[in-house]
């Protein structure tokens, strides 16, 4: 009978002592709320893109009109005629430093090119030998490096007339002489893209396109729309060789930066229509606001000044974002970003892509494991999940999307840091486009887990045309 009593008492109690001892199951997480964002027409001053301004150096030079002008860019035809057989004199190359700081002050960057001579063409000046320019390199190496942050890309120069791998005086017209110099430039700046002129040796060096990218070397196009060839950018041997050319410059350019100047106005290839469609197909990221005036006033009165302006190089827009805006400490942050291009280009240089979180004295950042360099022209969508830090303070904090500059020479600098083309989003101050607000709240649903970073659970990104 006690063995009975024992039994009984035991299946009523055991069911109340495991509730006490087993935790809850976790409420659910709170649902993502959709948010969309509303697209700006204005002009934007982003980093590495757009018309830039002509320089000629070492001539002393200010940079603080650029962005006043609406540029980001500037190009410099740095000149080296006095020492075509000698070396770079020390003061030469502390007035180009000078030139860099000033560069940095202004917040914007430059795409630079060497040379000996100014043309002209075809009784070019003269150049310099090839082991002439190869001292000339390896003394500007320590000057390139240490100013890599400011340097959008490079232009291959040093050979022939302007510097444009064309008429060299030295018998320098041959692509191993070519080869062994582009070479010695691209390891004295290794983290840059640097330029060669004409398709043809491109092609002649690297084959497969997809070679010329990983190899860092691109094309800037001089005579741009100029004539059928692009006065001999296309052309070889007498023969008009545009369309090989194109089809291997519209695989090039996705990943590479594209830019030059026009030299001549040859209606109807250089207005409007054909314009705005070579520069889709070959990614313009820059092109000179100052040559050819004819060509760009054909442009203002063909009525695509402004587009080719807004859409050069890359122009991001997000078109909406879901979120939960209520998040426990340890919690979950989850987020899907959806997004326009609708530049020519991709964003060239790399680039790291943050989510913040920041309430004005407490600020969390974290580095999402997403290349923004694969935002083509077209839409793209990304997803993260966010671990938020379980000491996070119970308040309100904007959710913010940062890209700032890769090096911590400009990180902390607004003026370097991507602007989507978005209305209300963008803070100058902090170079940061707020997506909206979001609660560290302890009522809120989900899981919690500690630790006190903010770390990325997973994370992945697609782009569709």
């Amino acid at each position: 009978m006690r063995h009975s009593t024992f039994h009984f008492l035991f299946s009523i109690l055991l069911p109340s002592f495991l509730v006490g001892c087993v935790p809850a199951a976790a409420s659910p997480e709170p649902a993502p709320v959709p948010h969309t964002y509303t697209y700006s027409e204005a002009s934007i001053l982003n980093p590495e893109r757009g018309f830039f301004t002509p320089y000629e150096l070492p001539s002393p030079a200010g940079f603080s009109s650029v962005r006043i002008t609406g540029n980001t860019l500037v190009h410099l035809n740095i000149y080296l005629n006095d020492y075509r057989e000698s070396d770079l004199p020390e003061e030469l190359l502390n007035g180009l430093q000078t030139n860099f700081d000033d560069i940095k002050e202004a917040g914007v960057k430059a795409i630079i090119r060497f040379a000996y001579n100014q043309g002209p063409y075809p009784d070019t000046e003269p150049d310099a030998s090839k082991s002439q320019i190869l001292r000339h390199i390896e003394q500007l190496t320590p000057l390139l490096q240490a100013n890599e942050d400011v340097i959008g890309w490079v232009e291959a120069g040093f050979i022939g007339a302007w510097g444009e791998w064309h008429t060299s005086t030295n018998d320098l017209d041959n692509i191993t002489d070519k080869q062994e110099i582009l070479n010695a430039i691209l390891v004295a700046i290794p983290d840059r893209y640097v330029q060669v002129r004409y398709p043809a040796n491109i092609i002649e060096m690297y084959p497969n396109p997809e070679d010329a990218v990983t190899a860092r070397v691109g094309h800037h196009n001089d005579c741009f729309l100029s004539s059928e060839t692009d006065v001999g950018t296309y052309e070889r041997d007498g023969e008009n060789t545009i369309e090989r050319d194109q089809a291997y410059l519209a695989e090039l350019t996705r990943f590479t930066p594209m830019s030059g100047e026009t030299c001549a106005p040859f209606p109807p290839r250089s207005e409007c229509t054909n314009a705005i469609q070579e520069m889709e197909l070959l990614h313009f990221s820059a092109i000179n606001e100052a040559y050819h005036k004819g060509i760009i006033r054909s442009w203002e009165d063909g009525g695509c000044l402004q587009e080719i302006s807004d859409r050069m190089g890359y122009r991001l827009a997000l078109t909406s974002a879901d979120f939960n805006e209520q998040i426990r400490p340890g919690g979950v942050l989850n987020l899907t970003v959806n997004l326009q291009n609708t530049g020519f280009a991709s964003i060239i240089n790399e680039r790291p892509l943050y989510v913040v979180l920041f309430d004005g004295s407490t600020r969390f950042e974290v580095q999402l494991t997403i290349n923004p360099r694969t935002w083509e022209p077209g839409i793209t969508t990304f997803t993260a999940k966010l671990h938020i830090p379980s000491n996070a303070e119970e308040v309100e904090y904007q959710l913010a999307l940062w890209l700032p500059d890769k090096y911590e020479s400009l990180r902390n600098n607004p003026l370097y840091a991507i602007q989507f083309a978005n209305e209300g989003l963008w803070d100058e101050v902090t170079g940061l486009n707020v997506l909206g607000n979001v609660s560290i709240t302890e009522s809120a649903g989900g899981e919690s887990e500690r630790g006190q970073d903010f770390t990325v659970l997973s994370a992945e990104s697609s782009t569709s045309k």
